[in-house]
């Protein structure tokens, strides 16, 4: 039994790039033959712990959006806000084996830190230069008296080295990274693998600038025990200048396409020509070719590795 999943943010409407993955990664639970041991399943999951950002009608306009281009998805579809109490509790696993330590430098402080000339850490290279690693106990308390910590893992260099199912071998040198922000939010990088582990996804189909996410993420699967699902990173969309594709590059989600005159089925039909899935105007029985036609021919070691960019006119529209 394979289970995937796709996990947006529910911050705003999916954009092309969005549903491109999300189409990529049905195709590769969907692709796979089932097993005596149960039927796949595909999995949606809202990534909402940043409260500030969340909009509710995102929860409803974000699965009607893969429903209108032809994805489904079994149930249950779950929140992580309503999961806080998984995520404290791997947080209490890593803090009992002494993984994690407090940390209580601003961004700022470990730009300036990182940049420093004279900075005789060892870590330039790597995001956080370990400020905090080893203070004493009277210098964290200190420190607490003018700044909430967030809570950081003992990584330190170590290296791990994965085959991505798209991206091939892969290798990643790991800095201490956040698990709890220091206003008591966990982290993206816990909350993902807690849910995964926790809902049986074996398959993460997600965009490739997660790819060197992994080691942070195959290093918290090690520390809590946890089996490793695999990963395949799909290249990303950027815009006609080259940046990750944003609302500002024009028409950029469904409803914006479908404002251009597009129907759904034809947007899902050109993603799915950019991923080599068929041709620009394949139909069959007089109807655009769907996500259920492609799976027969979809194989995840086929798909491009290099980023799309849409060209401007695309994105403007008719004149």
């Amino acid at each position: 039994m394979t289970v995937g999943r796709f996990a947006p943010s529910p911050t705003g409407r999916l954009h092309l790039g969005n549903l491109r993955t999300a189409l990529v990664a049905w195709l590769a639970v969907r692709a796979v033959p089932p097993t005596p041991d149960g039927a796949n399943r595909f999995l949606l999951r809202f990534e909402d712990l940043d409260a500030g950002a969340v909009r509710d009608e995102h929860y409803q306009t974000q699965p009607d959006d893969l429903a209108a281009i032809g994805l489904d998805w079994d149930p249950p579809t779950v929140r992580q806000s309503e999961r806080l109490h998984r995520y404290t509790e791997a947080l209490d696993r890593l803090s009992a084996i002494d993984a994690v330590y407090p940390c209580y430098c601003s961004r700022r402080e470990i730009r300036e830190a990182v940049a420093a000339p004279n900075d005789h850490t060892g870590h330039a290279g790597h995001t956080y230069p370990g400020t905090c690693r080893n203070l004493s106990s009277a210098e964290r308390a200190e420190r607490a008296k003018t700044r909430p910590p967030a809570l950081r893992v003992r990584a330190d260099g170590l290296v791990r080295r994965f085959d991505d199912l798209v991206a091939g071998p892969t290798e990643v040198t790991l800095d201490d990274f956040v698990v709890r922000r220091n206003d008591g939010t966990p982290a993206y990088h816990l909350v993902v693998v807690v849910d995964d582990a926790a809902q049986g996804v074996d398959q993460v189909v997600r965009a490739d600038d997660l790819l060197v996410s992994t080691g942070r993420h195959l290093l918290l699967y090690e520390l809590l025990g946890l089996t490793a699902p695999e990963h395949a990173h799909v290249p990303l969309v950027l815009g006609p200048n080259g940046d990750r594709l944003a609302k500002r590059h024009g028409s950029v989600t469904l409803a914006d396409r479908q404002a251009l005159g597009e129907a759904p089925a034809d947007v899902c039909r050109y993603l799915a020509w950019t991923l080599g899935l068929c041709d620009r105007d394949e139909t069959v029985d007089g109807r655009p070719i769907t996500p259920t036609d492609m799976i027969d021919r979809f194989d995840l070691a086929r798909l491009p590795t290099e980023p799309l960019t849409l060209d401007q006119d695309l994105l403007r529209g008719p004149a």
